[in-house]
Formats: C-alpha cells, structure tokens, sequence
C-alpha cells in the first residue's frame, strides 16, 4: 500500500512519537542486561528476494492480504539474530528481540515499521501499533515469500481436511531444531529455520517472548539516514526484569 500525501504529513509530524524508548542497540551488544545474562542467538538465513516485508505470526495472520510496511529494505539473504534472556532457575530462555542487519553500518535511531493505513492522530506518547500474535510464534517475510507461503497452506490444507497445521506439521520441524540445536530452546522447539516447500526462499519462525500480545516492529537507521536493521522488539528487558522502582 502506498500511503497517502496526507498521511504522510501526519506522519512526519509524529515522528518523534515513533522512535523506540529502549536502548536497543545493547540487546545485541550487552552480556548482561538488569541482572539477567544475554546471549545470541542466529536462526540462519532469512530470504528476502524483492525488500518488501512485513512481520507476522505466520500461523494466525499471514495471509495473501496482509499488506506489507510501506519502508523497503535491501533484498538479498540476510541472518535474523534473537537477543535471548537466557535460562536461569527461575524460567527457561526467552527471545526479548529479534535483529536482521541489512549493512554493517550502526543503527542510531529505530523508528517504528507502518503499513501506511494507520490512525496516527489516536496514538498516544505510551503506545506502539506493532503486530499481534496468538500462536505464540513470528516470522519477517518477504512478499514474495508470503505468497509462496500461502500457496504452501492452501495447498496442504486442501490435502489434510481437518487436520491442524502446527500439531500435524510444524510440530515435527521444532522437535528436529530443538533435538539438533537444544540451546535456548524448550523440548518442543522455540525456532526453526524453515524452507518453503517448493521454492528456494528461507522463513525463520520463532517464538515470541512472553507468548501472545502486540508487539511492536522498528526500522534501524544508520548516521546517514538509510535504513539498516530490522528489530522486533518482544521483551522490554529493564521494565520486565529490572527493579520494580
């Protein structure tokens, strides 16, 4: 979708509103963040073959409708990395971000990923319009890889009548990434770094954090004002880990 010349003005004029409160550079950087030890973790490659994308839960809305960000970004194949809270006695690893980097060139300023439909004038100064989830996973897609994907349903959907494509599919891919790359994940998988059946094109699915929710997408931007990371944001580290004052 391309975005009108009037919301675009609304748009610039909110700008400031859009940027991420977080330090999120240091989710990638840091070892350890409000006393919780960070790792890294890489999912592999994820495809994406024409630069525009959006991020979805690929089991609950990610559909030939879903419409993509208006912001492009290289194509090419690129290495989607999670920031992860690692397992400690109180609770088992979590994904608190997932970064692509498009260049090697410093983000200095994250503003949020927009479709260009959105109501800005109801956004207010503690808010995030972000993607929702309800099956506790995310992907970033390509629009090229989201057709690929829904062609992928359709047709195994028409195949398997009545059956469920996370307990009758999916599920035998996270146990294999789990047995073969156990750190930070749950018995069941937490991350599978998935080939669209028929095609070349490379979708990492990955859980989400705390589960279900809203979770809010931003573009890195480096000195120069070009864009150069994806960040989906899943964890606010200090407000979720740190002191309660």
């Amino acid at each position: 979708m391309k975005p009108t010349a009037e919301w675009l003005k609304s748009f610039k004029e909110i700008r400031e509103k859009l940027t991420c409160p977080a330090p999120i550079n240091n989710y990638f950087t840091m070892p350890e963040i409000a006393g919780k030890k960070l790792d890294l973790l890489d999912f592999g490659i994820v495809s994406i073959p024409t630069g525009v994308i959006l991020v979805r839960d690929p089991l609950c809305y990610l559909d030939c409708e879903e419409e993509p960000y208006f912001t492009e970004v290289p194509p090419g194949e690129f290495h989607a990395v999670a920031c992860v809270v690692s397992e400690d006695d109180s609770d088992c690893s979590r994904y608190a971000a997932v970064r692509v980097q498009f260049t090697k060139k410093e983000a200095v300023t994250f503003e949020e990923a927009l479709i260009g439909n959105e109501n800005l004038s109801e956004l207010e100064d503690d808010e995030y319009y972000g993607f929702n989830v309800d099956a506790g996973l995310a992907c970033i897609c390509d629009i090229a890889v989201r057709d690929a994907f829904c062609e992928f349903y359709d047709d195994w959907s028409e195949s398997n009548p009545g059956k469920n494509i996370y307990d009758d599919y999916f599920a035998a891919i996270f146990a294999k990434s789990y047995a073969e790359n156990p750190k930070h994940q749950r018995e069941g998988g937490d991350w599978i770094n998935w080939i669209v059946p028929g095609t070349i094109y490379h979708l990492p699915i990955f859980q989400t954090g705390f589960g279900d929710g809203t979770y809010p997408v931003y573009f890195g931007y480096d000195a120069d004002g070009k864009i150069c990371q994806l960040v989906i944001q899943f964890i606010d580290i200090d407000l979720a880990y740190g002191d309660e004052d």
